[in-house]
Protein backbone atom coordinates (compact mmCIF):
# COMPACT_ATOMS: atom_id res chain seq x y z
CA UNK A 1 0.00 0.00 0.00
CA UNK A 2 1.42 3.34 -0.71
CA UNK A 3 2.32 5.75 1.50
CA UNK A 4 0.11 9.35 1.37
CA UNK A 5 1.84 11.98 0.42
CA UNK A 6 0.69 15.86 1.53
CA UNK A 7 -0.96 16.97 4.59
CA UNK A 8 -4.46 15.58 5.85
CA UNK A 9 -5.85 17.80 8.21
CA UNK A 10 -8.29 16.14 10.90
CA UNK A 11 -9.05 18.85 13.26
CA UNK A 12 -8.53 22.75 13.57
CA UNK A 13 -7.94 25.24 16.64
CA UNK A 14 -10.31 27.98 15.33
CA UNK A 15 -10.84 29.70 18.88
CA UNK A 16 -7.24 29.94 19.20
CA UNK A 17 -6.36 32.65 16.54
CA UNK A 18 -9.43 33.77 17.93
CA UNK A 19 -8.45 34.16 21.41
CA UNK A 20 -4.70 34.54 21.05
CA UNK A 21 -1.72 36.91 19.04
CA UNK A 22 0.02 33.68 17.64
CA UNK A 23 3.83 34.81 17.85
CA UNK A 24 5.64 31.72 16.53
CA UNK A 25 4.58 28.17 15.13
CA UNK A 26 6.80 24.68 15.12
CA UNK A 27 5.23 21.26 13.29
CA UNK A 28 5.89 18.63 16.31
CA UNK A 29 4.94 14.96 16.05
CA UNK A 30 2.88 13.41 18.41
CA UNK A 31 3.32 10.30 20.52
CA UNK A 32 0.24 8.33 19.79
CA UNK A 33 -1.26 4.51 21.08
CA UNK A 34 -2.22 2.52 18.05
CA UNK A 35 -6.01 3.52 18.55
CA UNK A 36 -5.52 6.88 19.13
CA UNK A 37 -4.35 6.87 14.95
CA UNK A 38 -6.73 4.62 13.66
CA UNK A 39 -9.77 7.17 15.52
CA UNK A 40 -7.63 9.80 13.87
CA UNK A 41 -7.18 8.34 10.60
CA UNK A 42 -11.25 8.58 10.48
CA UNK A 43 -11.25 12.55 11.27
CA UNK A 44 -12.48 12.09 14.93
CA UNK A 45 -10.72 15.12 17.17
CA UNK A 46 -11.78 18.04 19.07
CA UNK A 47 -8.72 20.78 19.88
CA UNK A 48 -11.06 23.40 21.60
CA UNK A 49 -9.57 23.14 25.13
CA UNK A 50 -6.30 21.95 24.40
CA UNK A 51 -3.20 23.36 25.95
CA UNK A 52 0.56 22.57 25.99
CA UNK A 53 3.04 22.29 28.97
CA UNK A 54 6.26 21.76 30.54
CA UNK A 55 6.66 18.28 32.36
CA UNK A 56 10.62 17.48 33.42
CA UNK A 57 12.08 19.13 30.64
CA UNK A 58 9.72 17.53 28.29
CA UNK A 59 6.18 19.30 25.99
CA UNK A 60 3.11 17.22 26.51
CA UNK A 61 -0.64 18.75 25.33
CA UNK A 62 -3.79 18.11 27.28
CA UNK A 63 -7.35 18.67 26.64
CA UNK A 64 -7.86 17.18 22.84
CA UNK A 65 -10.08 14.97 22.72
CA UNK A 66 -9.32 11.85 20.55
CA UNK A 67 -12.81 9.71 21.37
CA UNK A 68 -12.24 5.94 21.31
CA UNK A 69 -11.53 3.82 18.33
CA UNK A 70 -15.06 2.21 17.66
CA UNK A 71 -13.91 -1.12 17.00
CA UNK A 72 -11.19 -1.30 19.64
CA UNK A 73 -11.35 -3.85 22.58
CA UNK A 74 -10.01 -3.24 26.24
CA UNK A 75 -6.46 -1.98 24.66
CA UNK A 76 -8.49 1.20 23.69
CA UNK A 77 -7.02 4.53 24.84
CA UNK A 78 -8.54 7.20 27.34
CA UNK A 79 -10.22 9.82 25.22
CA UNK A 80 -8.72 12.95 27.42
CA UNK A 81 -4.90 11.70 28.21
CA UNK A 82 -2.00 13.22 28.14
CA UNK A 83 0.01 13.38 24.62
CA UNK A 84 3.71 13.72 24.46
CA UNK A 85 4.85 16.18 21.68
CA UNK A 86 8.16 15.45 19.93
CA UNK A 87 10.33 18.60 19.46
CA UNK A 88 14.16 18.87 18.81
CA UNK A 89 16.22 19.74 22.03
CA UNK A 90 16.98 22.99 20.57
CA UNK A 91 13.28 23.89 19.85
CA UNK A 92 12.15 22.76 23.50
CA UNK A 93 14.46 25.18 24.61
CA UNK A 94 13.53 28.23 22.30
CA UNK A 95 10.12 27.76 23.21
CA UNK A 96 10.51 27.35 27.43
CA UNK A 97 12.82 30.55 27.19
CA UNK A 98 9.78 32.47 25.05
CA UNK A 99 6.82 31.05 27.33
CA UNK A 100 8.85 32.00 30.76
CA UNK A 101 8.13 35.91 30.17
CA UNK A 102 4.92 36.50 31.46
CA UNK A 103 1.61 36.36 29.12
CA UNK A 104 2.89 34.05 26.64
CA UNK A 105 1.70 30.38 26.48
CA UNK A 106 1.55 27.14 24.24
CA UNK A 107 -1.90 26.88 22.08
CA UNK A 108 -2.19 23.57 19.50
CA UNK A 109 -3.50 25.49 16.28
CA UNK A 110 -4.35 22.04 13.65
CA UNK A 111 -3.81 18.38 13.75
CA UNK A 112 -2.79 16.17 10.66
CA UNK A 113 -1.37 13.80 9.06
CA UNK A 114 1.68 14.54 7.03
CA UNK A 115 2.90 11.61 4.95
CA UNK A 116 1.21 9.26 7.04
CA UNK A 117 2.56 10.64 10.74
CA UNK A 118 0.51 12.85 13.04
CA UNK A 119 1.29 16.28 13.48
CA UNK A 120 0.54 19.17 15.74
CA UNK A 121 0.78 22.75 14.87
CA UNK A 122 1.62 24.70 17.91
CA UNK A 123 1.92 27.97 18.11
CA UNK A 124 3.21 30.21 21.01
CA UNK A 125 0.90 33.16 21.71
CA UNK A 126 0.06 36.21 24.09
CA UNK A 127 -3.90 36.46 24.83
CA UNK A 128 -5.89 38.85 23.28
CA UNK A 129 -7.85 41.62 25.22
CA UNK A 130 -11.89 41.82 24.57
CA UNK A 131 -10.79 44.89 22.25
CA UNK A 132 -7.98 43.58 20.21
CA UNK A 133 -11.13 40.63 19.37
CA UNK A 134 -13.64 42.93 18.59
CA UNK A 135 -11.21 44.64 16.33
CA UNK A 136 -10.10 41.94 14.61
CA UNK A 137 -14.04 41.02 14.04
CA UNK A 138 -14.82 44.36 12.51
CA UNK A 139 -11.92 44.38 10.63
CA UNK A 140 -13.17 40.90 8.89
CA UNK A 141 -16.40 42.30 8.42
CA UNK A 142 -15.03 45.09 6.78
CA UNK A 143 -13.31 42.83 4.42
CA UNK A 144 -16.29 40.70 3.27
CA UNK A 145 -18.16 43.55 2.94
CA UNK A 146 -16.05 45.33 0.84
CA UNK A 147 -15.85 42.24 -1.37
CA UNK A 148 -19.26 41.92 -1.30
CA UNK A 149 -19.15 45.29 -2.83
CA UNK A 150 -16.41 44.57 -5.64
CA UNK A 151 -18.53 41.52 -6.60
CA UNK A 152 -21.59 43.57 -7.20
CA UNK A 153 -19.62 46.03 -9.04
CA UNK A 154 -17.98 43.60 -11.19
CA UNK A 155 -21.60 41.92 -12.18
CA UNK A 156 -22.74 45.53 -13.71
Amino acid sequence: MPKESGRKVVATNRKARHDYHILDTYEAGIALMGTEVKSLREGHASMVDGFCTFYNDELWMEGIHIPEYHQGSWTNHAARRRRKLLLHRDELTKISHKIRESGFTIVPLQLYFLDGRAKVEIGVARGKKEYDKRQTLREQQDKREALRVMRERNRR
